[in-house]
């Protein structure tokens, strides 16, 4: 039988999926690229905030269609929409044959062996070390740790993947080691909070050890950390990312507000002064490092003051990347129950102001880019041909910005390249070889 898949969502969700494969590739299925030609598909979801329910829903619905006019026979969702409405889907979509929770993934593949009408008995599960990544030739995600216990009053994900749960660190570091010898170049080591990775198995954090045995793996050229929360970078980190030339000089740190009131409201645990100061050490101890964040606005009882205090750090600060997203009001977690709930005009009139002064703050960035050589890895090419698509240490794929490399025929996707950064292309750069 032919299997397509398709993955919403995060990149932790990617890597589910990616096992996923593997375990019907395991069981001599045939995987295919293309919905039209699979006869079984699995949807993996994402059930994060309204918009990616929205896109979870609608593309159930899409491949549903393929029921009825193309050749698929049984479609199965997964992941944390089903997770968190699983009753109410079986209900709504009688199109789908399987809901599989996040809970359910131990005994996945007995439901599908029942559904398929299949007697193997097989006791297969999903495995780290059985992926087929998606993620092309060079890059490939090494997911840490499931779930999160930070408790954001605003965040399902406690309750849709449980508390956080570390992996072994002899675990990982075996899972890196099968990635290397496949050619891995560049790896991305993801959890919900990678800050926070070992405390609930060694009874402390164990990042920077995990980041300086993975230095120490032949064959990576680039190691990546996401996401990093601010009251948990400590100064051993910095030093480890400091000292280790194969890791990025690159944070990601979800700060979501600047105001001490609304940061308190969301049960985050830094506060203005403490942001402020890492900022500050994060500049001074490297100086070029990239820092990206993310930040919600809107958030119930966000006064103007509040959301002046968030406007004003912004634009002093001026990160490299910032991504805004008006509060979604999500149901189960505590800050759905909060009152002072914000009209939707005024949040995304919030969201305007943030994005137009980040705007700004990114096209100024780019421009001082220009004239500076750095090395990049080539991620693929134009449709054209015409130009080579790369990336430097200052973005990871698929979310910031990429540069472009007149494409000479001679250099290949997944080698390093110095480039020189020649002129801003939008959000983009244009670079030329050098050399």
């Amino acid at each position: 039988m032919k299997v397509g898949f398709i993955s919403l969502g995060c990149s932790k969700n990617l890597v589910d999926t990616e096992m996923f494969v593997g375990l019907f590739q395991k069981e001599k299925f045939e995987i295919v690229n293309c919905p039209e030609e699979a006869e079984l598909i699995v949807i993996n979801t994402c059930g994060f905030i309204e918009s990616a329910k929205e896109e979870a829903i609608n593309t159930i619905l899409e491949m549903a269609e393929l029921k009825e006019k193309g050749n698929c026979q049984f479609l199965i969702a997964t992941g944390c929409l089903v997770k968190r409405y699983k009753k109410e889907l079986e209900k709504a979509l009688p199109e789908v044959d399987l809901f599989l929770s996040v809970d359910e993934y131990d005994e996945m593949w007995n439901k599908i062996e029942d559904l398929l009408g299949l007697n193997r008995k097989s006791k297969n599960t999903l495995d780290y070390m059985n992926r087929v990544l998606a993620t092309g030739d060079t890059t490939a995600y090494l997911k840490i740790a499931e779930g999160c216990s930070n408790h954001c009053t605003y965040c399902a994900i406690p309750s849709i993947r449980g508390p956080y749960v570390s992996r072994p660190m002899e675990e990982i570091l075996e899972e890196a080691k099968r990635l290397a010898q496949l050619g891995y170049k560049e790896i991305i080591v993801i959890a919900q909070d990678t800050t926070k990775y070992g405390i609930d198995l060694y009874g402390e954090p164990r990042l920077a050890e995990l980041l300086e045995k993975l230095c120490q793996i032949d064959g990576f050229r680039w190691i990546r950390f996401l996401y990093a929360y601010p009251e948990s970078i400590t100064e051993e980190l910095i030093e480890v990312v400091k000292k280790n030339e194969k890791i990025c000089h690159y944070f990601d740190i979800p700060l979501q507000h600047f105001s001490d009131k609304v940061l308190k409201r969301m049960n985050r645990k830094s506060d203005a002064k403490s942001i402020e100061i890492l900022i500050q050490k994060l500049r001074q101890e490297i100086p070029d490092v990239i820092i990206r964040t993310t930040m919600i606005v809107g958030f119930p009882g966000e006064t103007e003051e509040d959301f002046s205090e968030l406007y004003n750090f912004i634009q002093r600060t001026k990160f490299d990347k910032l991504g805004a997203f008006p509060y979604s009001k999500e149901e189960g977690t505590p800050a759905s129950k909060l009152k002072e709930q914000i009209h939707y005009k005024t949040k995304q009139k919030r969201w305007n102001l943030i994005m137009k002064s980040q705007k700004e703050i990114s096209e100024s960035k780019l421009k001082e880019k220009i004239g500076n050589n750095y090395t990049a890895i080539i991620d693929g090419m134009t449709e054209d041909g015409k130009y080579l698509i790369a990336r430097s240490y200052m973005d990871i794929p698929d979310e910031d910005s990429v540069i472009y490399i007149r494409n000479n025929g001679k250099i290949h996707v997944g080698e390093f390249v110095k480039c020189k950064i020649v002129d801003v292309n939008g959000y983009d750069l244009v670079g030329e070889i050098k050399g």
